[in-house]
């Protein structure tokens, strides 16, 4: 590391006593563990160690072997530590097999797959998943996902992604909960403690792994896989803080970022692998690399493979996906004296403790029952639950007119490219969703409806105009058939459509894959071709709901301004179908609240609610003033700003009540607002509180999160919604990096996003 590296990160580890590693008393379980593995590691070569440190991808076999030779004679030799991409109970305990019975030592392997927002059962999307803001029933959708893994053999999950992202332009926004870091740690642990229940030993858990460590949202431009960098108070105040919350909930594993971070890529940065992660916050499992990471160290100027291996392993790596590079360098990387073999001892270790806490010295078969695979896979209530939850995490973004929600007789038009493809539907990283057997909207909404609506169809438009791109916005199965007839004509059979039936439901927006992984835009609105359909439609003067799909924020501001009904839907997994008619036709009334900002256009971005004043703000509610930090051309207002979504009901706020006007250091005070349901239908509400830190030693931003609440008002119904703010919910990270309250003045919001809120004021003293 650089000189100037070495001054800033001295700062950081003089200065965060907060995530100082404490000292603990050994248990006699983990007394029992250590004196196993420690045996165990007694008999094995140095080969057979870094063996361990080697995590292939088995894929599914085509040949009749259940993997490729080359892996098994690998898995024989003792040179692999663990799988993934490999399914299904006969399959697992094939490959176990060969590793527990051919092998010397027979140490068994670990299966790890992707697991992102379900399995089989596929829930919405990460991002969708947060707009509930119910971490209970994220954390279920957790719970039954590793039921189904577990009952199909697997024991690991590359998941949760806990990247914070105010940059919409990037694909993996998708994956992750967000803009926001307090919210972003709630789920972060709901996740975990979802994945891994309270007993890792159990048959149907399995370990987390957190990704991707570190920063990795904050990739410059929004382009994958970029550089980022940013300062070390917005790295521990606003990005920092969901990893840290993953491991303090007890996370079995880590897997490195592709990014650099202060000019070191992560998976070769000491001082983010051991410093931070290990020495001050007391992270105990084990780190994986992403996907050929150490590899990638070679692209990324840092020298050959033996050289970026041993780098890598000693920045406090343990396990190598798929490169390989640990596998044949390591050891002559010992014998040359650039890696010591104590440092591979200690990976090592860490390895087979994961092993040993997931039950596999005990019973290397444990996560291989045929029957539960059987019965425990797609459960009619796990059905059931993906429909709840997608129907939550929807976000009514615009309802004039009380167009939404329709009315159960007539006809409807359901027009779009998006409106008659199920493989769509379970959205991005759904690896193991059956593509095949997803409804389309249309076929949803038929089954849902039966004859009580007559359902018309006409795609309206392709995807996109450019074929070349629907082919990369389109891949893994995700495909959209072309229509190759003039667009002319194709909207013009949608209008005749359109004019037969008494509304219109608008399918638009991203297919699936045009997020994700590699799957960076630059242009956040609907394509063209879609919205030249979408005027098209308006014009017949039928009224139109838009259903929005989109894996991300999108700048839709044409579409706000002229469409009288616009409902998020994301991609909302196995039931989304389902589930978009229940709350298009009432069944289920809209509570989701966005958790990313959508923005007007995308020359505003990043942005996101918990921004930092300039010392020329605006002021006065101007929109632009010469001299002040503003545009020529747009306001610096976000088109939807986070936590916001409407309701087919609608809610009042009473003024904030305060307990006292102030507190001290170890004291509290209690806020509390009466929110009354004053439409008429039942509904949800989440209730949101913000504070302001007014004068501080560091500039504070003008709101941040610090509780929420999501209440059920029956029409009518008034209740009271009281949070405690202690000096806790205050802290943040100084100059210094000092983790403390200061005193002085505060403000307080509580309201229906971070934009509409009632406002008070307290005072924190000494």
């Amino acid at each position: 590391m650089k000189p100037t590296c070495l001054f800033i990160f001295s700062i950081v580890l003089s200065c965060t006593a907060a995530f100082a590693q404490q000292k603990k008393t050994v248990s006699a379980a983990d007394l029992k563990m250590n004196t196993f593995i420690s045996g165990l590691m007694s008999k094995m070569t140095l080969d057979e160690k870094i063996g361990q440190l080697n995590l292939l991808t088995g894929g599914e076999a085509t040949t009749g072997s259940v993997v490729s030779s080359d892996v098994e004679s690998k898995i024989k030799k003792g040179q692999v530590g663990g799988m993934f991409s490999f399914t299904t109970p006969q399959k697992i305990r094939k490959a176990q097999e060969i590793a527990v019975q051919q092998s010397r030592l027979k140490i068994p392997i670990i299966f790890g797959q992707d697991v992102i927002h379900g399995y089989k059962t596929t829930f919405p999307i990460p991002l969708a998943l947060s707009c509930s803001w119910d971490l209970a029933l994220i954390e279920k959708t957790a719970r039954i996902a590793a039921v189904e893994a577990s009952a199909d053999g697997l024991n690991w999950t590359f998941s949760p992604m806990v990247d914070i992202s105010r940059d919409p332009r990037w694909g993996r926004i998708s994956e992750g909960s967000g803009e926001d870091p307090y919210l972003g740690s709630k789920i972060a642990r709901a996740m975990v403690k979802g994945y891994q229940g309270d007993d890792l030993s159990r048959y149907n858990t399995i370990m987390a792994c957190v990704k991707h460590f570190a920063l990795y949202g904050a990739a410059e431009a929004g382009r994958d896989y970029n550089t980022t960098d940013m300062s070390l108070d917005r790295m521990y105040n606003d990005y920092l803080p969901p990893y840290k919350a993953a491991i303090d909930a007890g996370a079995g594993s880590i897997m490195t970022s592709f990014n650099d971070i202060n000019g070191v890529p992560a998976t070769a940065n000491k001082w983010l692998m051991t410093d931070l992660l290990r020495k001050q916050w007391g992270f105990k499992g084990f780190v994986v690399t992403d996907y050929t990471a150490v590899n990638e160290l070679m692209d990324h100027g840092l020298g050959n493979l033996q050289t970026v291996s041993a780098l890598s392993l000693n920045a406090g790596v343990d396990m190598d996906m798929v490169g390989e590079g640990f596998l044949t360098t390591l050891k002559k990387s010992v014998q040359e004296g650039k890696v010591k073999a104590a440092q591979i001892d200690i990976s090592c270790r860490l390895v087979l403790e994961a092993k040993y806490k997931l039950g596999l010295f005990a019973d290397p078969f444990r996560y291989c029952d045929e029957e539960r695979a059987k019965t425990e896979i797609l459960k009619p209530e796990h059905l059931q639950y993906a429909r709840l939850a997608a129907g939550q995490s929807f976000v009514l973004l615009k309802n004039d007119n009380q167009t939404l929600p329709l009315r159960k007789t007539g006809t409807v038009a359901v027009i779009g490219p998006l409106a008659n493809t199920g493989t769509n539907m379970p959205g991005t990283w759904s690896v193991n969703s059956d593509l095949a057997s997803t409804a389309s909207l249309i076929d949803g909404m038929k089954a849902t409806l039966g004859s009580s609506v007559k359902i018309l169809h006409s795609v309206g438009a392709n995807l996109v105009a450019d074929e070349a791109y629907q082919k990369r916005a389109t891949m893994f199965g995700r495909d959209i058939p072309r229509d190759n007839r003039p667009e002319e004509e194709i909207i013009k059979e949608a209008v005749e459509v359109a004019k037969k039936s008494d509304v219109v439901v608008a399918a638009l927006g991203e297919a699936s894959e045009m997020t994700g992984e590699a799957s960076s835009r630059t242009n956040l609105e609907i394509p063209d071709v879609q919205k030249r359909l979408l005027q098209a439609l308006l014009k017949t003067g039928k009224p139109v709901v838009l259903v929005l799909f989109t894996g991300r924020p999108l700048a839709i501001k044409w579409e706000d301004e002229n469409v009288p009904a616009i409902l998020n839907v994301w991609f909302g997994g196995t039931e989304a179908a389902a589930a978009i008619t229940d709350v298009l036709f009432g069944d289920v009334n809209p509570s989701g609240k966005l958790t990313a900002t959508f923005p007007q256009n995308v020359g505003q971005v990043p942005l996101y609610y918990s921004h930092k004043n300039t010392g020329r703000p605006l002021q006065n509610g101007q929109w632009f003033s010469k001299f002040r930090s503003n545009y020529l051309d747009v306001s610096n207002d976000p088109l939807y700003p986070f936590g916001y979504g409407l309701s087919y009901t609608s809610f009042a706020y009473s003024p904030i009540k305060l307990s006292n006007e102030s507190f001290k250091m170890g004291g509290s005070i209690t806020v509390s607002v009466a929110v009354t349901n004053t439409g008429l239908r039942e509904g949800k509400e989440v209730v949101q509180l913000y504070t302001q830190d007014l004068v501080g030693s560091s500039t504070r931003p003008v709101k941040e999160l610090k509780n929420f609440q999501k209440i059920s008002l029956f029409p009518g119904e008034t209740k009271t919604v009281t949070f405690t703010i202690s000096a806790d919910d205050l802290k943040f990270y100084n100059s210094s990096l000092k983790y403390a309250a200061e005193p002085g003045d505060f403000k307080v919001f509580i309201g229906t996003n971070s934009r509409d809120v009632k406002e008070a004021k307290f005072k924190l003293t000494l």
